[in-house]
């Protein structure tokens, strides 16, 4: 027989859980080929991999905290697990914070330290804060398979990028072209469209004279780049002037325009006719180029006035705005000014005001047809191999057709009108650190293509260059690559001599992230786990970047592999502070996971972040909100040490059901488990949580231990089988709530299951038993019997110690049977009877039974009639008060309905409670 188990009376994180997760690695279970047993189904979740620029926040323990729910719940169940966790270089992110220190530890930039020395220091930065983030991602207890951990700039995702380069090149999917991009001037580097984020501003509207025209603009400086206007085709204002020249006065001489017809303007913005400056806004450049209007640039990649821009030249746009307003104005070509509300277009990273302008730049095309290829072992449904088709058609079909989910589902709405308005994805940017375009430029072509004056240099370099899908140090000299100009074969080792120059730009680094779930998995090799585990299950990850990288990744799995990356997307919304702040340093808000967990202990910390929480909405976070999860965790620590303290057998057996309660707690058991079971199977995790929170607390510790205390005194037969119950009720919790809480479900089911029992890590999901309906409601009759005469003794202050006696008229049958636990839960003498015995007893309903209490002897009647009376008087006063304020017809008419209403309310409250005095006054022998 084993022995009886003494616990410490509170449960203590730190002495347990750097120990546990030892334990865990130790045993080699987080990796999915280790587990045991038979696991035919495999379940994958690849981590969105954290940013190497710091430590982790409150928003990465959400995602670690619902990931490992996850994981943990799929590998209990029988499913080959794999967690694969990695990090991510964030090339801007990074190379932007190396820079910082860099300026403010030695003054220097970046250009002064020169590519190679400066790249040295941003990877020595990236490691540390590497091994932080891992150090970080452990203490909160992810049960991630750290053999297979990724970085998005290690040697195999190097191969994975330039192989998927080559490809979409191959696919004509990848192009080079000039087009206009968001340019941040503080980065000196592209963004994605992505990437731009928005601020409101109040900006100035100018109502100009353009020639014939009027026309409205909130930026005059780019006059000096215009090149056309542009109406409406059906506006019947400009109809006749449609192809036309015009010579337009301008603050440095006359300058000439054409008029185009485009759909794209809105007539009813402005005067319904606007100037076209096709080198510095999108909509600009897109129609000169289907109208064949020249382009000019005259601002810089530094945010100034360019050397054509004359006196202007050198000035800030600010500046040069202010100054061309000033010269406009003193021409007479002012008509008004405006005020104008609008969102600023700012790089996410900086805050610094995007300037489009025209660049050469590498794009992957969304709109333009390419023959796709099915996968053979996860086709994309209803889309034939080798059909014609666009990236942007593809990306809408997976979701439209549910073979990807969304959810929430509100979030489908924005994929799609996000996919509807996708440009062309800009991937190339101007910084060092990242993926270095796998292009090499072949130097000859380039410089025939100046020279010649039959070509435009731009078109002839274009396609001057090869594309090598590895590192150049893998290739053998003697191998041949192609020009794709040219046409002529050059050995590998005429690239090394130097007649080929490799592209200076980087790649995006959404580019690498959206190969995440396959390159991780060893593609553009076959192996056994790309073959395994992909599509992946589930991506959960933060609504904020569902454009940034979900959606891309979608976009590279199906172009690359024809296939989903994932089957579901389940997106956590931001994390803010207790008045619903987002969290910031200057508000001193901010929550350290890592200092909280060390606080309250990790597992309160991954509850605070589950329950409570829906998908897709923001969740307030306090560190009283995570106090209230300790106390939640050491009440399962008591529970455990209650049922470990009082119980004792030799070998674990089924229990059988012997009393009403045994029945009643392992059908609820039951359904708790199927109840919890589906929830988190729905992705319901605070759902399933809170049935959980109620079941543990409430039937489990409130009502059958203190039964079992009863019951345990009854019979030797009986306490065995009382044992049994509660440590299979135990254990099963355990189970049930080792997602949300694995350390100290951990601990608790060590001691339950003793050393052979094995790790609760790689135990089995329970499975839901029987249901006993009948018990259920039998037990339901007699807890509220239990809650009536507790209400009862709580409304007279009955003192605790003091036991009471009470009559029950129309009892079931059974009461005998339960007599002994519903007095000692309810500290009464109860009796049945045909109808109330006594005088002056407190009565109360319990479904279908009336209960009586004696109070003689339990209260002092004298006392306890003097506090209700003053107590009834202040109260009719009160109501007085409430009813006149409600009778006043001048009241009625000036206060808001809502007020009325909750004056109404009160007066009903009070009504009740008055009437519940009476009651006892009458009960009481005392007049009401």
């Amino acid at each position: 027989m084993t022995k009886k188990i003494e616990l410490p009376k509170s449960y203590a994180p730190k002495d347990y859980e750097d120990a546990l997760y030892r334990q865990w690695e130790k045993s080699g279970f987080f990796n999915p080929d280790k587990l045991p047993g038979r696991r035919p189904d495999s379940y994958c979740i690849v981590m969105p991999p954290p940013n190497v620029t710091g430590v982790l926040h409150i928003g990465h323990a959400v995602m670690l905290a619902i990931e490992d729910l996850l994981i943990r719940f799929e590998r209990l169940r029988g499913k080959k697990t794999l967690w694969l966790p990695g990090t991510d270089h964030a090339a801007i992110a990074t190379q932007n914070k190396v820079e910082k220190l860099l300026w403010e530890k030695e003054k220097k930039t970046r250009h002064a330290l020169g590519r190679e020395k400066f790249l040295a220091r941003v990877k020595n930065f990236a490691q540390e804060s590497h091994d932080t983030i891992v150090t970080q991602v452990k203490k909160m207890g992810s049960s991630c398979d750290w053999s297979r951990e990724a970085y998005t700039l290690d040697a195999p995702r190097v191969q994975a990028v330039a192989e998927a380069f080559r490809r979409l090149h191959e696919m004509g999917l990848i192009y080079r072209g000039q087009r206009v991009v968001n340019w941040c001037p503080h980065c000196q580097s592209t963004l994605s469209d992505d990437e731009v984020a928005y601020r409101p501003a109040k900006e100035k509207l100018y109502w100009i004279k353009y020639g014939p025209f009027v026309l409205a603009t909130a930026r005059p400086e780019t006059k000096l780049g215009d090149t056309a206007v542009a109406v409406h085709p059906q506006d019947q204002r400009y109809k006749k002037y449609v192809g036309r020249r015009f010579k337009i006065p301008g603050v440095l001489g006359e300058f000439e325009v054409v008029v185009v017809a485009d759909g794209v303007v809105d007539r009813e913005f402005g005067s319904g006719m606007i100037k076209v400056t096709p080198a510095h806004d999108f909509t600009d450049f897109e129609i000169a180029a289907r109208h064949g209007v020249p382009m000019r640039q005259v601002i810089g990649e530094d945010g100034r006035m360019m050397a054509n821009t004359g006196k202007y030249a050198g000035l800030t746009t600010a500046e040069a705005r202010a100054a061309i307003v000033r010269d406009m104005e003193k021409m007479g070509l002012i008509e008004k000014i405006e005020e104008y509300e609008h969102n600023l277009s700012v790089c996410y990273r900086c805050g610094t005001t995007i300037e489009p302008l025209p660049k050469l730049q590498w794009f992957i095309a969304v709109n333009k047809p390419f023959t796709f290829r099915q996968s053979a072992r996860s086709p994309i449904k209803d889309i034939g191999d080798g059909e014609k088709i666009t990236l942007k058609e593809l990306m809408s079909h997976v979701v439209k057709t549910g073979q990807i989910q969304i959810i929430p589902d509100r979030f489908v709405k924005t994929y799609f009108h996000w996919i509807d308005n996708l440009r062309d994805w800009n991937i190339s940017r101007q910084i060092w650190f990242g993926h270095r375009i796998p292009v090499w430029h072949h130097d000859t072509c380039q410089m025939l293509g100046i020279m010649d004056t039959m070509h435009q240099p731009d078109t002839w370099m274009r396609d001057a260059y090869v594309i090598l899908d590895k590192p150049l140090d893998e290739y053998a000299d003697d191998e041949i690559v192609y020009c794709g100009k040219c046409k002529n074969g050059y050995t590998i080792k005429k690239i090394k001599e130097g007649h080929f120059t490799q592209d200076p730009d980087t790649l995006d680094t959404w580019f690498s992230s959206g190969l995440w779930t396959f390159s991780t998995l060893g593609w553009p090799a076959e192996m056994a786990d790309f073959k395994n585990y992909h599509p992946t299950a589930v991506l959960e990850t933060g609504y904020d970047i569902l454009f940034f990288w979900v959606a891309r990744m979608i976009l590279m799995s199906l172009a690359l592999i024809g296939e989903i990356p994932f089957k579901t997307v389940y997106l956590h919304g931001l994390v803010r502070d207790e008045q619903g702040r987002k969290m910031s340093k200057s508000l001193g808000n901010v929550i350290d996971p890592l200092a909280v967990a060390a606080k309250y202990g990790t597992d309160a910390v991954r509850l605070s972040l589950v329950l409570g929480t829906t998908p897709g909405n923001d969740t307030r976070l306090s560190e009283e909100k995570i106090a209230g999860f300790r106390n939640f965790t050491n009440k399962l620590w008591n529970i455990g040490r209650f049922v470990l303290s009082q119980t004792s057998i030799s070998k674990f057996q089924i229990p059988n059901s012997k009393t009403l309660p045994d029945r009643w707690i392992l059908s609820r058991l039951s359904e708790v488990t199927e109840r919890v079971t589906r929830h988190l199977e729905n992705y319901e995790f605070s759902a399933a949580g809170e049935i959980l929170r109620d079941f543990t607390w409430g039937d489990f510790a409130d009502w059958y231990l203190e039964i079992s205390k009863v019951q345990k005194q009854s019979s030797p037969a009986l306490a065995k089988n009382t044992d049994l119950i509660l440590r299979h009720t135990l254990a099963v919790l355990l189970k049930l709530w080792h997602p949300f809480m694995p350390y100290v479900t951990e601990v608790l089911w060590r001691e339950l299951q003793g050393k052979e029992g094995g790790l609760l890590l790689v135990a089995s999901w329970p499975a839901p038993g029987a249901r006993e309906a009948r018990a259920e409601q039998a037990m339901k009759n007699w807890q509220e019997t239990v809650a009536a005469i507790r209400n009862l003794r709580a409304e007279y202050k009955v003192p605790p110690e003091r036991e009471v006696e009470a009559e029950i008229v129309s009892a079931p049958a059974g009461l005998s049977e339960e007599l002994a636990w519903l007095e000692k839960l309810s500290r009464s003498k109860i009796s049945a009877v045909k109808k109330a015995e006594k005088k002056g007893q407190a009565a109360a309903l319990a479904g279908s039974m009336e209960i009586y209490v004696d109070l003689a002897g339990a209260v002092d009647r004298g006392r306890e009639s003097a506090r209700l009376q003053k107590e009834r008087e202040s109260l009719e006063s009160y109501l007085a008060a409430l009813e006149a304020k409600l009778k006043n017809n001048d009241f009625l008419k000036r206060a808001p309905s809502a007020v009325v209403e909750k004056e109404k309310e009160k007066a009903a409250a009070a009504r009740d409670k008055l009437a519940r005095i009476r009651r006892e006054l009458t009960s009481l022998g005392a007049d009401g």
